[in-house]
This record gives structure tokens, sequence and C-alpha cells, in this order.
């Protein structure tokens, strides 16, 4: 099951018939067909309006609305409820009142409400796209299909697993090194406005040739007090200009291809971005989801869009008779021992086990480089700002030590 992009959202508040609130979204072409689709669940509309895409719309829809633990927690719950012979209805009933997270509760009493009426799960997840991801509406689809959706919802908590696992290493890779560039940053603005002028008052007054050092810190402290505003006004310039270069699709690809070039840091990214494709396919690819919408569906959530171009080029491939590894070789993006493995699952029939093994061989390589690189890059940052601070340090300590000996 895809999602029709083409749809417009529409925000609605009704009680059913027992008198019970409802809140929800709802996917139809134009407003009268969204009240019709509303009105055959059997419930009384109260409002309903279309949710206008506004910029802070998108920027919300790319966050999820559901922490990804609950997420997992939910799967693993509902996976079970159905495991125990409990009806998909109660189920869904059941997980809306221990839920703790409001977005997921709210969607679970919608679709509570559409299951009741008739319409497929799947369908009442696919109208809270910022709850329920596109991935999983497939999943979920697929698993009504072909009636083992207990299996898929567990194959789901443990791909949202490893994925949350990966995610978060690869954040604290990044994170160390910006939280430290902040400190540094910090600690030297305050060594610039507060302790070097009191010095250099004091350098002025003895009328003695100073160091090039202390003449260079001096100086910036003297730009950073009399031209802040300078600094400021270009910094956010520079983010204007960085927002408006990427709010257009080129801008966003160059980006994407940029964060694969960035040194260090730029494999790993690389790798948890193949580690992600490589999971979402073959998660898709187990449950029987076709070729085509499992490669659309990962082209969504993939997170890099030189990784979705290929995914493009891969469904042309395929509709052109040719082979999925094709395209991935081509691009040159991939490393070879993906292709190698990708060839051997196409030639074998087991292309869906492929797939799950290099997400397995990925996912673990991004745990060893950034365990590696935290290794290394924890004492490089604080030997960089002890060589910031020394700077500053001997900027002032050196024309000291020169009138401390002229007063000899």
């Amino acid at each position: 099951m895809g999602v029709n992009n083409n749809l417009a959202n529409f925000t609605y508040e009704a009680v059913n018939e027992s008198g019970k609130k409802l809140k929800g979204l709802v996917k139809a072409q134009n407003k009268q067909l969204a009240i019709t689709e509303l009105r055959g669940r059997g419930i009384t509309i109260r409002s309903i309006q279309e949710q206008r895409k506004t910029t802070m719309d998108l920027e919300i829809h790319i966050g999820r609305a559901v922490k990804l633990e609950d997420f997992v927690i939910f799967c693993r719950q509902f996976a079970t409820l159905i495991r125990a012979g409990i009806q998909i209805d109660q189920a869904v009933s059941i997980l809306e009142d221990q839920s703790t997270s409001k977005y997921l509760k709210a969607a679970l009493g919608d679709i509570s409400e559409q299951i009741r009426s008739g319409h497929p799960l799947s369908k009442g997840m696919g109208e809270h796209p910022k709850v329920f991801p596109d991935m999983f509406v497939n999943m979920m689809a697929s698993g009504e299909t072909g009636g083992n959706l207990d299996e898929v919802l567990e194959r789901m908590a443990e791909h949202y697993e490893k994925e949350h696992k990966t995610v978060q290493k690869v954040k604290s890779a990044m994170t160390y090194p910006i939280i430290v560039l902040v400190i540094a940053v910090v600690v030297v603005i305050f060594l610039l406005l507060k302790i070097v002028p009191t010095f250099a008052d004091m350098f002025m007054e003895q009328g003695s040739e100073l160091p090039l050092i202390t003449r260079f810190v001096m100086a910036a402290s003297d730009a950073i007090i009399h031209y802040w505003w300078m600094f400021v006004a270009g910094l956010i310039g520079v983010i204007f200009l960085y927002r408006l270069f990427v709010s257009g699709e080129e801008g966003k690809y160059w980006i994407d291809s940029i964060k694969f070039r960035i040194p260090v840091f730029g494999i790993i990214l690389k790798k948890a971005a193949v580690a992600r494709m490589t999971r979402t396919l073959s998660s898709l690819f187990v449950s029987a989801v076709p070729v085509l919408q499992a490669l659309d569906v990962t082209e969504k959530v993939v997170g890099n869009r030189v990784i979705a171009k290929v995914l493009r080029e891969a469904k042309d491939s395929l509709q052109q008779g040719k082979m999925l590894s094709e395209p991935i070789q081509q691009s040159g993006i991939f490393p070879k021992m993906v292709v190698q493995m990708l060839i051997i699952g196409e030639e074998t029939g087991q292309v869906d086990n492929m797939l799950s093994k290099i997400a397995d061989f990925f996912e673990a390589d991004v745990d060893q480089s950034v365990d590696r690189l935290k290794a290394v890059i924890e004492p490089l940052m604080l030997l960089f700002i002890s060589a910031l601070v020394g700077v500053i340090v001997a900027a002032i300590m050196s024309p000291m030590f020169k009138m401390y000996e002229n007063y000899l």
C-alpha cells in the first residue's frame, strides 16, 4: 500500500456513537470527500478543516511525533496482543489506553474507529504520517494481506531498534566535537573580552614593543569588542544564505553529497546511510512488498538524496528488465562489498537475506568506527582547547616576563 501524495490532509473533531470525542486526520481529494469518508465511519463531525502545508508543518513532519523507543514498545505490545488471539480493533483500543504518547494515543483512537467501520488497519495508519512512517504502513498492509501481522510487527520492532542504535551512535560521534568546539569558542571569547583588555591597557602604558603573538591577540580582542555586531551580522547572513540554498532540491542534494566527503565523519555517515537503505529494503522484501514499491518507500526514508537518486534509477532499471545491482554498481557510491553481495543475492534468489547481512555488517562497522573515532578525537579536542587557551596565555605572559626582566 503506497501513500498518495496528491491527497490533501484534513484535521477533524468528531464524536462517535458512544459519545467519545475524537480528533484526527483524514486524507481526501477535497473537503466534501473527507466528510463523506468520516460519515461512513459512523461518527458525527463537529469541525473539519484542511491542513495547510506551511514551512513549519514540513519541519514538524520531518521529525518524529513519537519517540522511537515508544514506537518499538508499541510494535512489540501490538505483536503480543495479536499473537494472543485478540481482535485487531480490541488490540488497538488496549494500546490506546496504555499509550503515554498523546500523538500515538490520538492516532490509535481514530484508527480504532476506522477499523470498526470496516476500514483496514493500514489505511487508518496511512492517515497519520507523523506517527506511522510510510515504510511501516506498507509493512502493515503486507502483514494484513499475508495474515502474519504479528511477525511483521516483531520485524518492525527489530528494524527500528537497530536503526535507533545506529542513529544514536552517529549522533554521539558528531555531538562531542560540536560541544567541545562550542565550549572552546565561549572560553576564547570570554578571555578576549574580559582578560586580554585588562592586560592590554597595562602593556600600552609601558610603550615597549610587544611580541607578534601579543599584538595578534590584542587585535582579535579589539575587533570583537568594537566590531562584534559585524560578526553577528555575518553569522546571520551565512545562516540565511544556507537556508536559502538548501530550500531547493539542488541545494539539498549538494549538501547531502558533501556530507559523504567530510573528512573522517563522511565515511561514517555513508556507512550509516548504506545500513539504513539495506535494512529497510530487506525488511520490505521479507514482508513480500513488491520490489518497485519497496524501492519507492526506501527512497523516502533513506535520509540522503544522493542514495535516493540511485534508488530512483534502480526503479527505472528494473522497469527496463535490468537487475537491481546494476545502478547500484554504476553509481560509484556504494562499497564493492555491497555490489558483490547483492549480485550473489540476485543469482541465488536470496536478495532479502543478502541485504540483511549487508545491513548487519555496516551497522557493526558504524559501531566500531564511532568507538575508534571517539577514542582518537577526545584527546585531540582537549589538545585543541589547550592550544587555544595556551596561545592567549602566552600572549599575555610573554610581555610580562619582558617587563619583569626590565625591572631587574
